[in-house]
């Protein structure tokens, strides 16, 4: 029988050694190994989802893809293996902290809370709270909205920021909170509210998957601009250069542009739906001055 001081002492010893394994610099771990653990989501369209139960595509999928080609590069290692491994919101972030996996480009906020346990890359995306109306209502922004309902999804930052802007505004509306982004939208399509007030990226996929897409606009200014990023592990700052590095590429020759437009301005598969959701300023203007500064 093992002693429990004895114990204790080999328990502490063997979680050292998983600790220092995870935090092991990424580019040595990979070379190590031989493969790369890369996450993907399984349904955030148009970031990355699955296509078949084995097969995700997406934005960030090819943006993780062009990352993974520059460290066979800088590896020189051609034949580097590439392991895709499914998250969710709840372990994405333990998944990389503990070294399971080494690289997460998807749907992530780029946040200060989060920049104590990850470190960001480059900003790729920028989401902001907007309203979806029938075109036949004419709501063109938030003073639209007067003396009518308005529904959002009930505990969400998007009700926080609708009911900081209707006040800063003066605007007397009422809010109605639905369980679901579902729900939500039905509250328009069945006139219970005006408008659907959610982030923009979400409002140009329900819509693309609705019915009748182009009886629905999507309008207002964006609030609360959230940036999204791809993460790497706090305190590994050769693997969150060669990150950058890619982006920087991509956004430098045209190709980031080439991807948006693939997947946010054309048909995606497997409908053919269509988001049509234009670059937004913000990303326009971090294709030059590629900032990783997180939300405010």
């Amino acid at each position: 029988m093992i002693h429990q001081p004895i114990a204790a002492l080999a328990a502490a010893f063997v979680g050292l050694a998983a600790l220092t394994a995870a935090r092991a610099q990424t580019l040595d771990k990979i070379a190590r190994t031989n493969q790369i653990v890369v996450s993907y989501r399984e349904s955030a369209v148009p970031f990355s989802y699955l296509l078949t139960p084995h097969k995700a595509v997406g934005f960030s999928v090819d943006v993780t893809e062009a990352i993974v080609d520059d460290v066979r590069k800088t590896l020189r290692k051609p034949d580097l293996r590439t392991v895709y491994m499914p998250v969710t919101g709840q372990n994405r972030i333990p998944l990389l902290v503990n070294g399971t996996v080494d690289l997460e480009c998807g749907s992530t906020t780029n946040t200060s809370t989060r920049g104590k346990d990850v470190a960001f890359s480059i900003n790729y995306f920028y989401a902001g709270t907007r309203l979806m109306a029938k075109r036949e209502s004419h709501i063109g922004d938030y003073a639209g909205l007067a003396h009518k309902v308005v529904a959002t999804v009930g505990g969400s930052t998007n009700e926080t920021v609708l009911r900081r802007q209707l006040n800063t505004q003066r605007i007397e509306a009422d809010v109605v909170l639905a369980k679901d982004y579902a729900e939500a939208l039905q509250d328009v399509a069945n006139n219970r509210a005006a408008a659907l007030a959610l982030d923009d990226v979400l409002l140009y996929g329900l819509r693309a998957n609705a019915s009748d897409p182009d009886t629905w606009e999507v309008a207002g200014e964006a609030l609360q601009i959230e940036p999204y990023a791809c993460m790497v592990r706090k305190d590994d700052p050769a693997f969150k250069r060669l990150v950058d590095g890619t982006l920087t590429r991509l956004m430098k020759s045209g190709e980031f542009t080439r991807l948006y437009a693939k997947w946010f301005e054309s048909p995606i598969p497997p409908r053919g739906a269509n988001l049509k959701m234009p670059m937004s300023a913000a990303l326009k203007a971090n294709l030059s001055a590629r900032s990783d500064r997180p939300a405010q």
